[in-house]
């Protein structure tokens, strides 16, 4: 993304905000975290770390304004409607105020649910 100021021009690359977009996106209630988009095989998803989290975002840009794919492991016994909402607007919210880009939309797709620890 080419954003031109009075100065020049600043260019956002799309792995700069799919980190954005997974940094807020583990930080919501009910997520367990980030699923790779790439690498769902047999039917089991890969739990990705934090210094990976992008590899779990899709940017694409539609007329200036972003669509992100985020895929994520929701945490079993949790509303996944309601853990999807709080995504979507953590991640709107995180990625509109660091870079000052508009989101036209986000899709949650749930790759798994899993069981935390002591729970």
């Amino acid at each position: 993304m080419r954003i031109e100021t009075d100065l020049g021009f600043i260019e956002i690359t799309r792995d700069v905000i799919a980190t954005i977009a997974g940094i807020a996106a583990v930080e919501s209630y009910g997520l367990v975290g980030m699923a790779s988009r790439k690498q769902l095989k047999d039917g089991i998803v890969e739990l990705l770390r934090r210094e990976n989290l992008s590899r779990g975002v899709e940017v694409q840009d539609k007329d200036g304004e972003l669509v992100i794919d985020l895929y994520i492991i929701v945490s079993y016994g949790t509303r996944i409607d309601e853990v999807a909402q709080n995504v979507i607007s953590s991640v709107k919210y995180a990625v509109e105020s660091n870079t000052g880009l508009p989101v036209a939309m986000i899709n949650v797709n749930v790759q798994g649910v899993r069981v935390i620890n002591g729970k």
